[in-house]
């Protein structure tokens, strides 16, 4: 039985090495290119050159991981990528390469442990949670099939086992249109990285106060005459209506969405910030100014970013918040990843403002 979502080959290097995205005159530019070709021999000669002047660049070790993998060299990629987690144990790509490299020699328990480690490293590294999955459904296989060997009558068993073999199937069905590798590599997906503390944006202004209408105005007292009767007082106007709750427009949410994409791939950064609440949750419980600036960094490094928003889905819960979930694919240089992601907005004003935003949900 093989393990689909860990045998899946993406060259991409994750932006939690430093200058990952391949600039123009990049030294190990040509080297990835070589590399994407299938070109592996001539890869690992620039790579190689490259290290010779820098020994202790993660990129160049992570590249040459990655084609040592390709050339059917599982132990050799193994030193480069334990080294690796070694001299970066913040970084879970790492660890997640070896645990694809552990399990297709079958040592389930230490790709179980790397994966827990990238884990550790990186909560919401939504491949790392996947593969592990993979890795526990697979040691479950093992157990059920040991468990029939000592008991062939064991109909529960049996029974999970076949549930597991149709599960791995129908991955395998899914990912068949996929160009084939000896032994793959995982998904390296972006990870975040410090920064220097920023300058915060000028936070969003506050919503007018809605206008009150103007109290009526007294009828003038009528002066008396002889026989005449009393004016009959104005009819009092209605007072005015309270403010209704926010409307779920569902269009006004997906506009909102849309244009924060757009804001990102255009490298808006003050744009961009301008749609996060005030009380936005920030990950990893970073500060608010600390998290900012490394989307700055992010966002306003790469010469070209792509973002899309595809298969959105929206609802609202109980508090009025509108959670939007959709699948984005993100594109900078060589990095082309694609993941789950989920954002809550709040109503501030006439405004939707991002209060939350999650990974892999």
């Amino acid at each position: 039985m093989r393990l689909p979502r860990i045998a899946v080959l993406v060259l991409a290097l994750g932006l939690g090495f430093s200058s990952c995205a391949w600039a123009q005159g990049d030294p190990l530019q040509d080297a990835n290119q070589l590399f994407r070709q299938g070109q592996f021999d001539r890869a690992m000669d620039r790579v190689n050159g490259f290290l010779a002047t820098r020994p202790k660049d993660a990129r160049g070790r992570f590249l040459k991981g990655l084609i040592l993998t390709e050339q059917n060299k599982p132990n050799e990629a193994i030193k480069v990528f334990t080294d690796l987690s070694q001299d970066f144990p913040e970084l879970p790509e790492p660890y997640n390469n070896l645990a694809v490299l552990y399990a297709s020699q079958g040592a389930y328990d230490k790709a179980r442990n790397s994966l827990e480690m990238a884990i550790r490293t990186h909560p919401s590294y939504a491949t790392a949670h996947e593969n592990l999955g993979d890795i526990y459904a697979k040691m479950a296989s093992q157990a059920y099939d040991k468990a029939l060997q000592l008991d062939r009558s064991n109909q529960a068993a049996q029974g999970k086992l076949n549930l597991i073999k149709d599960l791995f199937s129908q991955t395998s069905a899914a990912t068949a249109s996929r160009p084939p590798s000896k032994v793959a590599v995982a998904k390296v997906e972006p990870t975040p990285a410090p920064a220097a503390q920023p300058v915060p944006p000028p936070a969003p202004k506050a919503p007018a106060p809605v206008a009150q209408a103007p109290a009526p105005k007294p009828a003038p007292a009528a002066q008396p005459a002889p026989a005449a009767k009393a004016p009959e007082p104005a009819p009092a106007k209605p007072a005015p209506a309270q403010a209704a709750a926010p409307a779920r427009n569902t269009d006004d949410v997906l506009k909102t969405v849309n244009a924060w994409a757009r804001a990102w791939a255009s490298n808006d950064v003050p744009g961009y910030l301008a749609f996060y609440a005030p009380d936005f949750d920030t990950p990893k419980g970073m500060s608010r100014s600390a998290w900012e600036s490394q989307r700055k960094a992010r966002i306003a490094k790469p010469r070209k970013i792509e973002v899309q928003v595809d298969m959105p889905k929206v609802r609202f819960d109980e508090k009025n918040r509108a959670i939007v979930s959709f699948r984005q694919h993100y594109k900078s240089g060589a990095l082309d990843v694609s993941s789950n992601k989920t954002l809550t907005l709040v109503k501030n004003g006439d405004k939707w403002l991002i209060q939350q935003e999650r990974v892999g949900s």
